[in-house]
Formats: C-alpha cells, sequence, structure tokens
C-alpha cells in the first residue's frame, strides 16, 4: 500500500509533457499561436503587395516586395536583441514574452484595419518588434526548464520546434482560404485571433513557470535608464528623419537591414567576450563565431521561401489539385508538415544515440551543405515554363530544406543557451537569432536577382556556395569542439 500512496501525496512529481517538464507545454502552446499567427500572415503579405489593385493587392513591384519581406524577417530577429536586454537587464523572460505577444497581436490588427501601405507599414513593424521579443524570450524560458547536463535538453527543444511548426501548418491554410474566399483583410484579422488566443493561454499558465524565467540576471543601474531613454528617443529621431529625408527608402532597405545587423552583431560579440567573462566562457563564445556564419549562410537560403519560394509558387508551380487551384499560400504548410512528422523522429534518434550523436559543429556543417543541395535540386526544372514545375517536385525539395533545417535550428537555439555565460543567457540566444536576422535579411537583397529568366545561374551559384560552406565547417568541426570546452 506504501508503494501507492507516494505518487497521490505528491501528483507533480511524475507529470511530464512527452517524456519532457511538464512546462514545456507552456512555452510549446503559446508558440504554436504565435506561429499561427506569424506564418498566417507570412503567407500572404507577399502577395498582398505585389497583387495588383484588382486582385485586392498593393499593386507593389515583385522585386521591391521580396525586397521589403527580405528587411521584415531581419528586423524580426534582430529586435530578438531589444527582447534580450529587456528581459536580462529590465523585466525578466516572462514578463517581455507576455509584452511581446501584445505588440504583435496589434501588428496583425493594424494589418487587417488599417487600408493600403500604411497598415503594411505599421502592422510589419508592429509584427517585428513584437516577435523578436517572444522569440528570444520563448527559448530561454524552455532553456531555463533544464540542467546544462541534461540529456534531454536537445530533444526538448525538438519537441517545442514542433509546437512552432504545428502553428505554423496551420496558419497559412486557414488565412489562405480567407484571403482568397473573402480578401486579405480577413486573412489578417484571423492571425490577429490566434494570437490572442495565445496570450490568453500563456496568462492562464505563465504562474507554474519555474522562477528563473522570472529573474533579472543583469539588472541595469537605474540611474543609467535615462541615458538609456534618451538614446532610444534618439535613434527613433533618426530613422524617422532617414524615412522623410528619403535615405531610407523600400529600394535600400534590405541593404541598410543587413548593415545595422553586421554591425550589431560585431557589437555583440565584443561587449560579450570583453565583460569580465572566464577564460573557459570566452572559449564557447568563440566557439559560437564560425556556428553563426554557418547558420547566417543557412537562413539566407531557408528562408527563401517566404521570397522567392513564393513567387515560384505563384508563377512556376501547377497549383492544380483535381481540377481546383490550391492557393500560393498553401506550400508555406509543406514544410510544417514535415517538421511535425520528423521532428519527433530527430528527438527520438537524439536521445537514443545519447553522447554518440554528432557534435553540434558537425549538425552544423550538414544543415548548412544540405540546404545548398535543396537549392540545386530546382535546376531539373529550370525550363518547365508557367505553371510547369510538378507539385511533388516543389514537396521534395521542401522536405531536403527540412532535413537541414532540424539538424541545424533546434540545435542552434539549444547549443546557444549552453555556450552562454551566466549572465549573457538570453543575450546568447539573441546572437543565434541575429544569424537568422542576418541571413533573412541577405534574402532580401538575393531575392531581387531572381526571375523565372535567370533561375539556373540563381539556384546553382547559392546552392554551391552553402555547399562549401558546409564542407568547411565539417573540416573545422574538431577544432570548434575544443574551444567548446566539454560541450557538444
Amino acid at each position: 500500500m506504501s508503494g501507492t500512496t507516494a505518487p497521490e501525496r505528491n501528483p507533480e512529481q511524475k507529470r511530464t509533457f512527452f517524456g519532457q517538464p511538464f512546462e514545456l507545454s507552456t512555452p510549446f502552446a503559446v508558440e504554436l499561436w504565435e506561429r499561427f499567427s506569424f506564418y498566417g500572415m507570412q503567407g500572404i503579405v507577399l502577395i498582398y503587395m505585389y497583387y495588383t489593385l484588382s486582385q485586392g493587392g498593393l499593386g507593389i513591384d515583385k522585386g521591391i516586395a521580396s525586397g521589403i519581406m527580405g528587411a521584415y524577417g531581419g528586423a524580426v530577429y534582430l529586435f530578438t536583441i531589444i527582447g534580450a536586454w529587456i528581459a536580462d537587464r529590465l523585466l525578466g523572460a516572462d514578463r517581455t514574452l507576455f509584452g511581446s505577444a501584445i505588440v504583435v497581436m496589434l501588428g496583425h490588427i493594424a494589418l487587417a484595419l488599417i487600408p493600403g501601405v500604411a497598415g503594411v507599414g505599421v502592422g510589419l513593424v508592429l509584427i517585428a518588434l513584437g516577435s523578436g521579443g517572444l522569440k528570444a524570450t520563448a527559448t530561454t524560458i524552455v532553456g531555463g526548464l533544464y540542467s546544462r547536463d541534461d540529456p534531454r535538453r536537445d530533444a526538448g527543444f525538438s519537441l517545442y520546434y514542433l509546437g512552432v511548426n504545428l502553428g505554423a501548418f496551420f496558419g497559412p491554410l486557414l488565412t489562405g482560404l480567407l484571403q482568397t474566399s473573402l480578401g486579405f483583410h480577413y486573412g489578417f484579422g484571423l492571425a490577429a485571433v490566434g494570437m490572442a488566443a495565445g496570450l490568453v493561454q500563456y496568462a492562464i499558465r505563465r504562474r507554474k513557470l519555474p522562477e528563473v524565467v522570472r529573474h533579472v540576471t543583469n539588472p541595469v543601474d537605474r540611474r543609467r535608464l535615462p541615458l538609456i531613454g534618451g538614446i532610444v528617443v534618439v535613434g527613433l529621431v533618426v530613422i524617422v528623419v532617414a524615412v522623410l529625408t528619403g535615405l531610407l527608402n523600400v529600394e535600400n532597405l534590405p541593404t541598410v537591414v543587413v548593415a545595422i545587423v553586421v554591425l550589431a552583431t560585431i557589437a555583440y560579440f565584443v561587449v560579450i567576450l570583453t565583460s569580465g567573462i572566464t577564460a573557459v566562457e570566452r572559449s564557447r563564445v568563440l566557439a559560437f563565431i564560425p556556428l553563426f556564419i554557418g547558420s547566417a549562410v543557412f537562413w539566407s537560403l531557408y528562408q527563401q521561401q517566404f521570397t522567392v519560394v513564393t513567387v515560384y509558387s505563384d508563377q512556376r508551380l501547377d497549383r492544380s489539385l483535381f481540377g481546383w487551384d490550391m492557393p500560393v499560400s498553401w506550400v508555406q504548410s509543406i514544410n510544417p508538415v514535415f517538421i511535425i512528422v520528423l521532428s519527433g523522429v530527430f528527438a527520438a534518434i537524439w536521445t537514443k544515440l545519447g553522447d554518440r550523436q554528432p557534435s553540434t559543429p558537425t549538425k552544423f556543417a550538414l544543415g548548412t551543405g544540405i540546404m545548398g543541395v535543396a537549392f540545386l535540386l530546382f535546376l531539373p526544372f529550370v525550363h518547365s515554363g508557367k505553371n510547369g514545375t510538378p507539385l511533388l517536385a516543389l514537396v521534395g525539395i521542401l522536405l531536403v530544406f527540412t532535413i537541414a533545417e532540424l539538424l541545424l535550428s533546434p540545435v542552434g537555439q539549444s547549443v546557444a543557451t549552453k555556450l552562454a555565460p551566466p549572465k549573457f543567457q538570453t543575450q546568447m540566444v539573441a546572437l543565434f537569432f541575429l544569424s537568422v536576422s542576418l541571413g533573412t535579411a541577405v534574402t532580401g537583397v538575393l531575392s531581387r536577382y531572381y526571375s523565372p529568366e535567370n533561375e539556373a545561374p540563381y539556384f546553382t551559384v547559392l546552392g554551391l556556395a552553402a555547399v562549401i560552406v558546409g564542407v568547411v565547417l565539417l573540416v573545422l568541426a574538431k577544432p570548434v569542439l575544443k574551444l567548446m570546452r566539454g560541450i557538444r
């Protein structure tokens, strides 16, 4: 009898979420709804910009629209710096995440209710700001559920990634249906409803999270707050003046974002490396540099799902299903399907292999190289004509995208939390997202060179470049692993 009464006295002791800490379910669910809204919007906003007025769009040039999407995507991950700084120095991860989710919801409401270019501008800026804060802090909350040496850690991040992609799967399907049947603004409205659902869920569950997610790890001296406020005001004034004078415009926006991200990256590494960290901590931060470069190259190709692949799906893909034309946005749900199917498989593989699994540098090398192979797989369909590429072919290519992603993205978030000096925990996660920001912003620059007429050189050059970077990372895997000082 005594063996049956112990669990009753402490019913939470054995409670798990698919073998992981039960509170993983909270960031899992909030990211599910945030990605539902984010990808639901992203599945239709590019075509909203370049579709003609008669099609319900704004009639913006395709190249400029793709550049805006790349700059916006880069800004999302660039703003993880702001979110991470606020979390580490002012509010803690929990409160930063909650406030960021509110900003995201307001951005979707702006897209739904404000007509024309103004709605796109206000909406994308708010969503970029909110998503940046939410992404960095959600990842930190997941990391806070595990000790550094917990063997479930990578598997837990892969399971968390499943929640992200459940939202990413359903978002484009439902917003795409509303867009084709009722109009773009109804699709944007549904995205706002999805984010509201995530907010409600998080508000209910956030008190159950461990206290560490509410802790401000490196609080700022309150006497410096007026100076910080002044810097923020000056920055906003500079941006407004640059826009009003034409110094910053839609033509040069992607290049400007790339330059800002590069400068921010250098500054971030310098600050962390010169902030009184130990020799072991410094070595681990240095090990992150080649991983950062590989990640940026990977994302510069992967994020073209939302620029080049969207245009490709609209103009080059046969979307006819039994006499019915599938909405363009539905292509965005193909990758999440594979993530949903394969993330559990990858999590099980890493768990089963344990210490025998490939090291993190090796996973990064494979992910980057395989992403290059995915681009080369477009080449057999170069001369297939307008809407001549079979849907099944693109499904196969996106499967390769997914394999590359699962080798790098959840592992990248996990290793950022493991390599981070304790007082830069959230900000190291922001550094990983800066690599995503850099790659995504570069996407905005590269996408302007794509057209159905020059597909062969476009896919060949970018594909081979990523394969070469992957090979170099593979050669450097052992030296990088040595710098990681016991972390794999």
